[in-house]
Parts: C-alpha cells; sequence; structure tokens
C-alpha cells in the first residue's frame, strides 16, 4: 500500500498529468478505501467506488485493478470536495501516514487530467466564474436581475443551457456591492491601533450577501483595527478547480497572491469570511502557485471567525456582548471543519449573555459548485438531509448560522427561514447592528432587504 513515489499532487509537477501515473495511483487509493470503507456514508462517491469493486469481485475480474476509465469518472463525478474523508482519513501525509493518502485531491487530479484531455464542459465553465455574473447582476443592475432570477421559467430555460439546476437557490444580487460601500464608506478614526488586516471578500460578499463583510469591518473597526481591502483580488480559484480548469484557478491564485503580498509584508494578517476559500489560499495556493510568495500569503491566511477568536484570547479585541442571542443552531460548514482549528465561530457567539449554541456537524452537500449542478441535486438534498432536519422545529432555534454562504443558501431554502454568518450576530450581540444587518445608526441593509429588492 506504501507507494513507490510520493503521490504527485502538485500540478506543477511533470507526474501530475502523466495518464499511467494518474490510473496507478487511483488502484492503490481505491484499494485502501475498499478495504477500509470508514468513509461510506460522507458523499456518493465512496458507495459507488465500493459498489464497482464488489461486482468486479463477484465475477471473477479482481479488486480495484479491474478497475477502467468510465469506473475513475463515475467515482470522480460524484465527488463533492467536502475533504471530510481527508479530515476524518487515518492515512494521510498531514497524519504522517506512509500510505499518503489524498482521496480529494486525488479526485482534483483526475478532474484536471480529464478536462486537459476531452475539455472543460459549458456548465463547469459558467459555474467557474462567479465573479462576472455577479458583476453584471449587482449594483443598478440588481432589481431586474432579482426579478429575472426568480422566474422560474427563466431558470428553466438556464438550466437547459447551461445545467445548473433550476431549483438550486440563486444568491440574491446586491444593490449596493461591497466593493461599492467599500468606497463611498467613511473609516472609522482608529486610534491607537490594536491590529490590521487585509480583507479577501470573496465573491459572494461582494456581489451577493455584503452584510457579511460589513459586519467584519463594523466589528473590527469598533475594537481599534484597521481593514485594508486590497485592489486587484479577484475569486480564489476554487469554482475552477472543481471543474478540472487548473490554468484558470492558477491565474487567480496568482494575481490574489500579487494583490496580497504587500499587506503580508507589512505585517498584515490576511482574514476571509467564508470557509471554501479560506482553505483554497491556505491549503491550495502554495502548490497551485508553487512560489514562496504564496506560501507566504498562505501562512498569513486566517477564516474570519479564527482571527476574531485569536484576537480575544490574545486581548487584542475586548468583546463584550450586550445582546441575547437565545439558542443560535450552528452549522459547522465541512470546509471549516476540514482546516483543524475547531468552531470559534460557536465559542465567540456563547459569549453573549443567555446564548446557548447547539453545534450541527453535518454537510450541506453544496461544496462549491457540485450541488448546484441539475444533474446532482435532489442527490445533494438527499445527503443535506441529517443537516437540515438538524435545524428543523419551529421554536427550536431563535438563530441559525453558517460561515458557509453556499450552506447557507441550501438552508435558507429548506426550512424557509434566514441564515445568518457568525459574524452578524456576533455584531449583533455587540450592539453594532440591528437584527436586519444595519448599524447602529440604521445605515446598511441585511439579507432580506436585498431579497426584497427585485419586489420594490
Amino acid at each position: 500500500m506504501t507507494p513507490e513515489k510520493t503521490p504527485a499532487l502538485d500540478p506543477n509537477d511533470p507526474r501530475y498529468w502523466d495518464p499511467r501515473d494518474l490510473e496507478a495511483e487511483l488502484r492503490r487509493v481505491f484499494s485502501i478505501c475498499h478495504g477500509c470503507r470508514m468513509c461510506v456514508g460522507y458523499c456518493p462517491a465512496f458507495p459507488e467506488l465500493f459498489a464497482r469493486i464488489d461486482e468486479h469481485v463477484r465475477r471473477g475480474k479482481g479488486e480495484a485493478e479491474a478497475l477502467d476509465d468510465r469506473d475513475f469518472q463515475a467515482v470522480d463525478a460524484l465527488c463533492f470536495q467536502c475533504k471530510l474523508c481527508y479530515f476524518k482519513c487515518p492515512y494521510t501525509p498531514d497524519d504522517g501516514h506512509p500510505w499518503h493518502v489524498d482521496f480529494p485531491r486525488l479526485m482534483l487530479r483526475h478532474r484536471a487530467q480529464r478536462a486537459r484531455r476531452d475539455g472543460i464542459p459549458i456548465q463547469d465553465r459558467v459555474l467557474g466564474e462567479p465573479q462576472w455574473l455577479g458583476r453584471a447582476g449587482s449594483g443598478p443592475a440588481a432589481p431586474l436581475a432579482n426579478l429575472v432570477s426568480a422566474s422560474r421559467l427563466v431558470r428553466k430555460v438556464q438550466e437547459r443551457l447551461t445545467g445548473i439546476s433550476a431549483d438550486f437557490p440563486q444568491p440574491p444580487f446586491a444593490r449596493e456591492p461591497f466593493p461599492t460601500w467599500w468606497r463611498r464608506r467613511e473609516p472609522a478614526v482608529v486610534a491607537p491601533v490594536r491590529g490590521e488586516v487585509a480583507l479577501f471578500s470573496t465573491c459572494t460578499a461582494n456581489f451577493h450577501m455584503p452584510a457579511t463583510a460589513i459586519a467584519a469591518v463594523r466589528l473590527f473597526e469598533a475594537h481599534g483595527w484597521r481593514v485594508h481591502w486590497p485592489a486587484g483580488q479577484t475569486c480564489c480559484g476554487m469554482p475552477n478547480l472543481d471543474g478540472g480548469n487548473v490554468d484558470a484557478a492558477r491565474d487567480k491564485a496568482r494575481r490574489n497572491v500579487e494583490a496580497l503580498l504587500p499587506h503580508v509584508d507589512a505585517g498584515r494578517m490576511v482574514v476571509v469570511p467564508g470557509p471554501t476559500c479560506s482553505y483554497v489560499l491556505r491549503r491550495e495556493y502554495p502548490e497551485l502557485v508553487g512560489t514562496e510568495a504564496a506560501r507566504r500569503v498562505a501562512a498569513a491566511t486566517h477564516d474570519l471567525m479564527e482571527l476574531v477568536r485569536g484576537a480575544v484570547r490574545r486581548k487584542q479585541i475586548d468583546l463584550r456582548p450586550v445582546r441575547s442571542l437565545g439558542r443560535v443552531g450552528y452549522h459547522a460548514a465541512c470546509h471549516l471543519r476540514a482546516q483543524k482549528f475547531g468552531f470559534p465561530a460557536a465559542q465567540l457567539l456563547e459569549r453573549a449573555p443567555e446564548t446557548t449554541v447547539t453545534v450541527v456537524e453535518q454537510c450541506s452537500a453544496v461544496d462549491g459548485t457540485w450541488g448546484m449542478k441539475a444533474q446532482y441535486y435532489e442527490l445533494g438534498r438527499r445527503y443535506a438531509r441529517k443537516l437540515v432536519a438538524s435545524m428543523e422545529g419551529e421554536g427550536r432555534f431563535d438563530w441559525i448560522a453558517s460561515d458557509c454562504p453556499l450552506s447557507a443558501l441550501r438552508l435558507e431554502h429548506e426550512l424557509g427561514r434566514p441564515v445568518r454568518h457568525p459574524i452578524q450576530l456576533l455584531a449583533y450581540a455587540c450592539g453594532l447592528e440591528t437584527a436586519d444587518g444595519s448599524d447602529a445608526n440604521g445605515a446598511g441593509r441585511g439579507r432580506e432587504d436585498e431579497r426584497t429588492d427585485a419586489a420594490d
């Protein structure tokens, strides 16, 4: 089971693109997974893998050595890159195990080779560029864009053309995108400066849910921190990786490293209000870009709630919530769990008076772009049932929170109620925002207001 050579999981390694090397690695890892089977409940890729090997065994054709390209592609198609199998696997390089099992990156490698060989489908091309649609639909165009996206007929036509499910809840376009808010705002006077951060705001916060990034800025500035928003930042590249488009993801990574490096050089931490994006910057950029600059940016990057918790522990933020949040149902997103720093949001929210937080460790089965695809939408819903069931029940929770904006969309759709980012609840508990997401002076708007723009 121990590989003769260290597995090629770096796109800059020539072996990464060698089909025979990949085939051998697929069979090696699949054989280990088939013997272990611990991850059978995480995603549909593992039941599919085990069923195919078991069928070969039943027919007397062998085990993993009998798998062919159709088998490999069927398993890869059902991996939604939640990273939970890596997080739980006892055979990973992170655990120092000689077997060097990294199932998610192996699937990305297979996807990349297939994309280079067969081309990138229109479905993955559209899903791979969320910032394009965000720029086009946000701002003055938001009311019309939201009205159009709410049309069942339009969504069905879109599904036929692009393969994006008409049933997956599309995020609202913000009437005032975060970059616009940032340019018009009056920065708080911060003196003395207790800390500085460079905000990597993410496509979702930029164009769809700016209340998350705005709440982060307010909380930092209220506690004596100076916030910088680096010009030139773009999508983290994860949607491209989901479609196997390594070249496009690498281009975005290089641009983001270039935008963030001057702030890292100035001693600032990079803060990201979304666990998928923070995961990509920290775990994928060092190998994807392969430079010392990328490694330095990765080392300086923190998920938003992780950084706030650290600042509170170091007494750089004197967090004194004054409002009760009551009962909070907190969804621990998969890409946050994969970063192995616990649940800082739950710990911070429980500082609010008369507040209890229930942590729900279940997958939303969206995980980037997979859950948005028409062919997987219903399967994704089935895998998200445990999460939804844990949050259901009228009056069970006063608030529902998730760090992951795509998981929040699925939960909102299934439960019929709003889901907040923990930073919004923390800002509310500290008296910096009202319940609808506006600041204490009434400036700014919450997500529910953004959704109703289409009806204005």
